[in-house]
């Protein structure tokens, strides 16, 4: 009898020990912690200055660009259009971004929620999905004002470009869904804690328990395509461009056309490289401190925004001269 007892007990104790692990199991975390930059956590208000500098360069820089093609009417073309909407994405992706991670600096205020995560996720990627997009638009508009001149304006109409634009806004917007959709489905039971200062879907995942591999190559394939597609458009577009100057062009046209090229290829270059070095740093993050990953994803994110439009307002004469012209009115209006 006693032994029996002894028994029931000893059952009862593990069964509920069993219903607690069975618990925590299926326990998701609601809320989660940025990891931020561990490594120099205690002197993190030094970094202040510097993101904050560049968070506010690149709103500055890309609002002065954006309004200068909007006010100036001879750069109402379809190809100062492009690169307007790539300021404004430029913008977009910063915004969604710096706020949360400088506020985290000052603050020490690393939490957010599962929901408000998710959220920063799909604006990001989205800003970033439909970049990818306006630079196979510029070489598209640049392969047809080269290659066919004379058919431009009847190709590249106001209609072709809404188009264009619209159809690249639906795909962003559902391989985006598609990520974020799949990211949602996940139970996060391993940790709170993401390793990151923003909620990229690979840092979000890891936490994850169970097999997540599936929701982890939906990710991994949305990207490969992005890429793959937009990298095969761009590179298409301008081999041919440069056969044709190379061949066909002379004199002051081929010049125009190289430099015009060059400051497309330059942006397409830099923008790409630096998506493809962060998704690197993050596939070799057990060989690299935490800190040095997200300080190079987060100069990856920064870089082509600020840089953008240093680059078109250097390189683009129409640009520069709008700009210069800009800047003459509104001095004449604080004058007078």
């Amino acid at each position: 009898m006693e032994l029996t007892t002894s028994s029931f007990f000893s059952f009862h104790i593990l069964e509920e020990l069993m219903a607690d692990e069975e618990m925590n199991s299926t326990y998701s975390h609601q809320d989660f912690i940025f990891q931020g930059f561990p490594g120099i956590s205690q002197s993190r208000l030094i970094l202040i200055l510097p993101f904050l500098s560049m968070y506010m360069t690149t709103v500055v820089a890309n609002g002065v660009m954006i309004i200068t093609i909007l006010v100036e009417k001879t750069l109402h073309s379809p190809m100062y259009i492009l690169i307007c909407l790539l300021f404004f994405t430029n913008i977009s992706y910063t915004h969604t971004i710096m706020p949360k991670f400088l506020i985290g600096l000052i603050f020490d205020a690393n939490q957010i929620s599962l929901t408000g995560c998710l959220v920063q996720m799909f604006f990001m990627y989205l800003a970033g999905c439909y970049e990818s997009h306006l630079l196979v638009l510029m070489g598209l508009d640049r392969y047809i004002a080269i290659i066919m001149p004379l058919h431009y304006h009847r190709i590249m109409t106001r209609r072709t470009v809404a188009c264009l634009l619209f159809y690249g806004l639906l795909r962003s917007l559902v391989l985006v869904f598609l990520i974020v959709y799949f990211a949602s489905t996940v139970q996060f039971c391993r940790s709170s804690i993401i390793r990151n200062f923003v909620c990229e879907n690979m840092s979000l995942l890891n936490l994850g328990c169970g097999d997540i591999s599936k929701v982890q190559s939906v990710g991994l394939w949305v990207r490969m395509l992005v890429t793959a597609m937009d990298g095969t458009c761009i590179l298409t577009s301008y081999l041919s461009i440069l056969c044709s100057v190379r061949n066909t062009i002379v004199g002051r046209g081929r010049e125009k056309a190289w430099k015009t090229c060059s400051t497309h290829l330059i942006v397409t270059m830099m923008t790409f490289f630096c998506g493809t070095s962060s998704s690197m740093v993050y596939r070799m993050s057990p060989h690299i401190p935490i800190d040095a990953q997200n300080l190079i994803s987060l100069m990856s994110f920064e870089i082509p925004s600020n840089a953008h439009p240093i680059i078109y307002g250097l390189q683009t004469r129409e640009i520069r001269n709008s700009l210069r012209k800009l800047c003459n009115k509104t001095k004449h209006g604080a004058w007078t």
